[in-house]
This record gives C-alpha cells, structure tokens and sequence, in this order.
C-alpha cells in the first residue's frame, strides 16, 4: 500500500517537475532562480547546468553550492554543486545534482568544455543520470546537451541552449524519454549597472515558456533581481552579495498553483583578479 499511494505521489511530482522543476531542465542557481528562471546568458559557474556554452564568459574560476526548497516539501528539494576550471585553452565545467527524498530521487554528475571562437562561445557536455523510485527500482541514462551564446555588441549577447539532444530513456528497459528542452534568449546590458534578460524555453512534449528578469546593482556588491515566467505563471524576487572572492544569492518564487520556493546559493571565487 505504501509503494502504491507514493507511486501516485510520484506522478503527481513528475506533472509538477515538468512546469519547471525538472532537474535536467530547471534553472540551476538563486541568481538565475531570482530572474524568472533566465539562463541562457548568466556567465558563472552555473551555466554548467544552464547553459554550457557561456561557461567560457567566466572571468575566473569559481565553484557555487546551491539548495532549492520547493513548496514546503523535502520531495520536491535540490541540492547541488557546480564548478567552472578556467584555462588557457577554455573552460571545464562540473556539475553534481540530487533530486528528491527518500522514496523518489533524482541523481546527475556531468562534465563539460567550453571554448571562444571570436564572438561565439561554444560548449558540450555530458551528464550521467539516474532516477530511483523505492520499491520499483533505477534507471539509468547518459544525457548529451550543447550551447552557445554570440556577442552581437559590447551590449548584447544571443544565446541558445539544447538539452538532453540524444533523447535519452529513462532507463534502458523503459520507453519513456527524459525531458528534451531548447531554450533561446537575449541578454541586454545597457549599463554596467543593469542588465536585462528575456527568453523563450520548448519542451518538445509541452507548451512554451517565456521568461523574462532584470538585475540592477544597487551600489558595489549589491544586487536586486526581479524575474516572471509563464506555464504556469510565476513571480520571483532575489538578492545578490558579493565581497572579494566570496558570493551569497537568495531568491524568492511565487507560483499561482504551487506556492512559493527559495534559492539559495554560496559563491567561492578561487582566483582573485
């Protein structure tokens, strides 16, 4: 009976997963978490799981740690880390992520490079992933994704974002694919003070996303963020710290059918300027 009432539980999660908590193609991070979910062009560690081809645009290495509490429930939670190595021939990036509680979880470890060529910036990864439901066993699947953004002006940055490009199963004796998501977005930065995001995110088996989000550093060290998204309809707020090498972000989100979430991230930059 318990194996029974969570496996109804579980797909009740998935349907929640897929609005915008899937972990293959949620935004990782409480500074990308706090711009209605922007990612496409947010250039730090996160961009490993957000997009891995702006990961180049980092100006030093830097390795974030970030929790996701979700509607008031430990199911629903992430913990995760990510790593950006800056190098002279490009940028190795790093991501480990977990999904869920006790009874359902989700489990990624990936690695990932990426490289500028003039005004693009180009990336590749691939991910291990593994989902374990109590009672009905893992799956297993490798997950291929590239990205990319272009420096269109000093002030304007097109990227793009494909997720899970393989199609991968859910296990290999199962038919049911992984989430394959593309996301499209411009990022316009019309002051060293402001910057302004918008995007458009596809599931290949659901309706669109838009999203949109605005940064403003309030004095040095001090940013506040604000971000919408739709299907469904989502407000969210954040907060950004930065001191020399070290970094703090929260986010707030407010879901109409949900409820509300909270982001947290911690920022160590390991090369000073």
């Amino acid at each position: 009976m318990k194996q029974f009432l969570f496996l109804c539980f579980w797909i009740w999660a998935v349907g929640i997963c897929k609005a915008q908590t899937d972990p293959l193609t949620q935004a990782h991070g409480a500074r990308s978490q706090g711009l209605g979910n922007s990612r496409v062009y947010l250039p730090d560690s996160w961009t490993y799981f957000n997009n891995i081809g702006t990961l180049d645009r980092m100006e030093e290495t830097e390795i974030s740690a970030g929790f996701d509490s979700r509607f008031g429930l430990q199911e629903l939670s992430t913990v995760d880390l990510a790593l950006g190595w800056k190098n002279d021939f490009g940028t190795i990036g790093l991501g480990i992520s977990r999904f869920g509680g006790k009874l359902f979880n989700q489990q990624l470890i990936g690695l990932g490079f990426s490289n500028t060529l003039g005004i693009v910036s180009l990336g590749a990864k691939i991910d291990w992933f593994q989902t374990q439901i109590e009672g009905f066993g893992t799956g297993n699947a490798m997950v291929f994704s590239l990205g990319g953004v272009a420096e269109l002006g000093p002030d304007f940055f097109l990227g793009a974002n494909f997720s899970n490009l393989n199609r991968a199963k859910l296990s290999q004796n199962s038919e049911q694919r992984l989430p394959t998501a593309i996301q499209m977005g411009i990022a316009y930065l019309p002051g060293e003070s402001l910057k302004i995001l918008a995007e458009i995110e596809k599931d290949i088996e659901l309706d669109p996303v838009f999203k949109a989000g605005i940064e403003y550093q309030l004095r040095e060290g001090v940013f506040l963020r604000t971000g919408i998204s739709s299907n469904p309809s989502r407000l969210s707020f954040g907060l950004g710290l930065r001191k020399e090498q070290f970094g703090f972000d929260y986010a707030y989100g407010q879901n109409t059918n949900l409820g509300r979430t909270h982001h947290l991230s911690l920022v160590l930059k390991l090369e000073k300027k």
